[in-house]
């Protein structure tokens, strides 16, 4: 007998280890932290971006992206769910998670205004946060239709925009990018163990945050 793909309930049964390894690796590469991140390699590791600010200006200019990416959209929705607009800060249904997607987006908007008018800043940083803007706003868009996994958005723009900087910057950034395509793999596989997420859901996440990197980069660089 064939089973309707309409009635599979996900996440499939699992082992209990493994299930604990993917919630591990679904909170550590939360969508929260990946533009942190991704700034943070750039601001500490790469060799160009901020070649040209002291380790004062670097440290202000990453509190500044986790203050404005992280923090503020984590307190929006410590906020929804304390006056119970939201059952849980996991945000489970398409409902709950309309207002976190419009204020993610006001504040990814934030930093891509700042970035982009803040002398000295690398316009690849820019190209980042406008990607990271135009993928959320599409989130939002196909949220009215289903509930799109912001990790597999925000690791698959994460590793389109790591391919774009090694290109822009010429430097050296195999390795980076190996590793950011290696973790992709890896939150979104984590992601089908532990999300209530169908797969095309997680593929969907994926292809928006690819794609609209890809016009970022187009448009800034």
């Amino acid at each position: 007998m064939q089973t309707n793909l309409t009635e599979v309930t996900y996440p499939l049964p699992q082992p209990t280890y493994l299930r604990w390894m993917a919630s591990f690796i679904s909170y550590v590469f939360h969508p929260l932290f990946i533009s942190l991140y991704v700034s943070g390699y750039m601001i500490f590791l790469h060799p160009y971006s901020f070649a040209v600010f002291d380790e004062k200006q670097k440290l202000l200019r990453f509190f500044s992206i986790f203050f404005i990416t992280c923090f503020l959209p984590a307190f929006t929705v410590f906020l929804l769910w304390r006056l119970k607009f939201a059952d849980s800060i996991m945000l489970r249904t398409q409902k709950e998670r309309i207002i976190p997607y419009v204020a993610s987006i006001i504040f990814f908007f934030w930093a891509f205004y700042v970035s982009k008018n803040l002398p000295g800043t690398p316009i690849t940083i820019t190209s980042f946060f406008l990607g990271t803007f135009l993928s959320t706003s599409a989130a939002l868009m196909a949220n009215n239709y289903f509930k799109i996994s912001l990790h597999a958005l925000a690791v698959g723009g994460a590793a389109t925009f790591m391919v774009i900087l090694g290109i822009a910057s010429g430097a050296a950034t195999g390795l980076p990018i190996s590793i950011a395509v290696i973790l992709a793999g890896i939150v979104c596989s984590s992601r089908l163990v532990v999300s209530n997420h169908y797969p095309f859901e997680i593929y969907w996440g994926l292809i928006v945050g690819i794609v609209f990197q890809l016009v970022a980069g187009y448009i800034m660089l």
